[in-house]
């Protein structure tokens, strides 16, 4: 994996555990750590064992949004295009992957930090969570796909409230409106997100990320579109090897072992047989 600035990586098993890493700055979404987010996602694209993500942030908080001092330097119109369109290779990426991702959100998560964990398919909050918009404060249109996540999660109605009020939800209103999956202690926050990544590693990971990219086209689309998504999604569903190993396993009255048989595979990291990641990876880069 290249140098990361900002961000942390570590394995447990098949989870990955990604960790904004810049304290100092409350893990402000520096360039730098746009690009490392970039690189990780890439790795993870290529690397089939890993099976569902873990997104959290190092210290008291989660993620304080933009980086300001460059805000500063890089308002004008092109360097906000560039800095978008680098954005949308994260954020894209990250919404669409076909793996599940937890977020775990202590302390505040604002501006672009509340977007960034508004990406993940599930938020378990600490106690200590808050979510603010701030956009309006600062003078600015929400981002980092706030306006598209955030009226299909709470509704049109709370969500231009909490925007145009400047609000900040705590940890109980994200968990009451069914933004956050559950609240828990702080110290216990990072436990207890790592083993809901890890339960959903050891489920059929693959499916559950055809379903999620199925489920984002739900509010664009009308019936027959969805009905069509939906066959051809089962189509693939029922082709891969975590379908027959929890059709097996329901027929034979035992638990399924779905990493088992991702792993057994044979193509299974999306290559023929007879080239393995690493050959893959050496071709691209020639």
């Amino acid at each position: 994996m290249s140098e990361l600035i900002h961000v942390e990586t570590e394995r447990d098993g098949p989870v990955l555990i990604v960790r904004l890493a810049y304290e100092s700055a409350r893990n402000a979404l520096t360039t730098e750590m746009r690009r490392s987010l970039q690189t990780v996602l890439r790795d993870i694209e290529e690397d089939r064992s890993i099976r569902s993500i873990y997104l959290c942030g190092k210290g008291e908080s989660f993620c304080a949004g933009g980086d300001l001092n460059m805000l500063k330097v890089a308002s004008a119109p092109w360097a906000v295009r560039r800095r978008f369109r680098h954005l949308n290779t994260v954020l894209l990426p990250l919404m669409t992957l076909d793996r599940p991702v937890v977020c775990g959100v202590q302390g505040y998560a604002v501006g672009g930090g509340m977007g960034l964990a508004l990406t993940a398919d599930v938020i378990v909050a600490a106690e200590s969570a808050k979510f603010m918009a701030g956009f309006f404060r600062l003078g600015a249109v929400p981002d980092i796909m706030t306006m598209y996540t955030l009226p299909r999660l709470i509704g049109m109605a709370r969500a231009r409230n909490f925007l145009f009020g400047n609000q900040t939800m705590d940890a109980k209103q994200a968990h009451d409106l069914g933004l956050a999956m559950e609240v828990v202690p702080d110290a216990e926050l990072h436990d207890r997100g790592l083993a809901l990544a890890r339960k959903l590693a050891e489920g059929p990971a693959e499916v559950m990320g055809l379903a999620k990219q199925i489920m984002l086209r739900t509010f664009e689309n009308g019936l027959d579109d969805m009905y069509l998504y939906e066959e051809l999604g089962q189509a693939m569903a029922m082709s891969s090897a975590e379908f027959k190993e929890g059709l097996g396993a329901l027929v034979e009255k035992r638990k399924p072992d779905f990493v088992a048989a991702a792993a057994a595979d044979p193509v299974s990291n999306g290559l023929p047989p007879s080239i393995s990641p690493d050959t893959a990876k050496e071709g691209r880069s020639s």
